[in-house]
């Protein structure tokens, strides 16, 4: 077990205090200056201090994962008990050549837990109630970025990538090596899917800007991703999206970036958009997703949320560096109907399909914000965990009984 990378001030608060809306079951403290905001009936604590957290992935016996910005896959013990989580540690270092270790998630049996860094998918052992494991345990099952930038790269390289999975499947977003090009290489700006063991890897989304966000749907099966688009075109486009990849049609789909965005929008003279995919749910541009996940329905744990939340999907908003205005950081809401939105698209207006849940960390006026919102997941007991990588914290939220 390794000790923890040295904590900023900011961080350091986060681990020793909690801080909440209205109480909470750690110690009440303020976050800093972070009033964050939640819907009556809810409160959140912090829970963990982790370094620049990224993607998170909970465990059948209440302990959390967390993904980060560095080689380090963190975990924090005891995430959901009734009072303080344990203190986090390194759960395991991932090659440093390999770059950020960003995405995390447990394998459908609970057995194995699968890792994403700039170029692999790794597949981890696990047991139930495991605190670490050494570096060579990490096995790479498939080469996800392969080829090289594009020619003439504007410059913006997305190195991070996301994991998921579901069913027999593992699937990995990986970023574009652009902000607007033709990539060369065959794996960047798409969504790869493979066997468990990391064989038979295909395409299944393609020209998809970065599809960091990942969640496969535990009622359906049904894998849906989210996309940050394109920057330089006109103030506020593209609308951003979340989507059902895996019930649109073609093999692979077509999400058109950067030629077609929107509801099959040419943004380049003579693109043909005729066949690309429209996304299910729209945000305003520049709201940049980093995590979701589908809250479960029929759930029993004792920190469950009211029915109305069981089936919906959460999605944390980066926040963009586009002013003013600014598009702020938060989590958001999306009531579904199995995988149909409860709202239909309206192409006039990005904020009618989901609701704000967690904010107070920016408002439009500038980009300093208080926070970052990255990862999400929901613990074994109901509770949401949401990772803040300006903050290198975690925050646990549950209703109030």
């Amino acid at each position: 077990m390794r000790p923890l990378a040295p904590l900023s001030s900011l961080a350091l608060i986060a681990q020793l205090a909690g801080c909440g809306s209205g109480g909470s079951s750690a110690p009440a403290a303020a976050l800093a200056d972070s009033p964050f905001t939640l819907p009556s009936g809810f409160f959140y604590s912090t829970i963990a201090a982790v370094p620049a957290a990224r993607e998170l992935a909970a465990l059948p016996n209440g302990d959390l994962l967390a993904g980060t910005t560095s080689a380090r896959i963190y975990i924090v013990p005891n995430a959901e008990s009734a009072g303080a989580a344990g203190v986090p540690h390194v759960f395991i270092t991932l090659p440093a050549h390999d770059g950020p270790a960003n995405g995390v998630a447990i394998a459908p049996d609970a057995r194995a837990i699968y890792a994403a860094t700039e170029y692999h998918v790794y597949r981890i052992p696990y047991h139930r109630g495991d605190q670490s494991e050494p570096s060579t345990s990490a096995q790479a099952i498939a080469a996800i970025r392969t080829g090289g930038i594009a020619p003439h790269s504007d410059g913006d390289v997305h190195i991070t990538s996301s994991v998921a999975s579901g069913g027999s499947t593992v699937y990995a977003g990986v970023g574009s090596s652009c902000n607007a090009c033709t990539e060369s290489g065959p794996t960047r700006a798409t969504i790869q899917a493979m066997s468990l063991s990391g064989a038979n890897m295909h395409t299944l989304a393609t020209r998809i800007r970065n599809p960091i966000a990942l969640a496969v749907n535990p009622s359906s099966g049904v894998l849906w991703t989210g996309d940050a688009g394109q920057d330089n075109l006109p103030y506020g486009h593209p609308y951003e999206f979340v989507d059902a990849v895996t019930l649109q049609a073609g093999t692979p789909v077509d999400y058109g970036w950067p030629q077609c965005e929107e509801d099959r929008r040419a943004y380049t003279s003579g693109a043909n958009c005729a066949r690309v995919a429209i996304p299910r749910v729209e945000f305003p541009a520049y709201t940049t997703h980093i995590g979701a996940v589908f809250y479960p329905t029929n759930s029993s744990g004792t920190y469950v949320f009211p029915a109305q939340y069981g089936g919906g999907l959460f999605v944390t908003s980066h926040g963009s560096w586009h002013c003013c205005p600014a598009a702020p950081p938060g989590v958001d809401f999306v009531p579904l109907h199995g995988d149909t939105p409860r709202v239909p698209v309206d192409w006039r207006n990005p904020n009618a399909q989901w609701q704000r849940f967690m904010g107070g960390f920016g408002t439009p006026s500038k980009t300093s914000y208080r926070g970052r919102p990255t990862g999400i997941t929901v613990g074994s007991q109901g509770s949401l965990f949401v990772a803040d990588d300006q903050n290198g914290a975690i925050y646990r939220i549950r209703p109030r009984r």
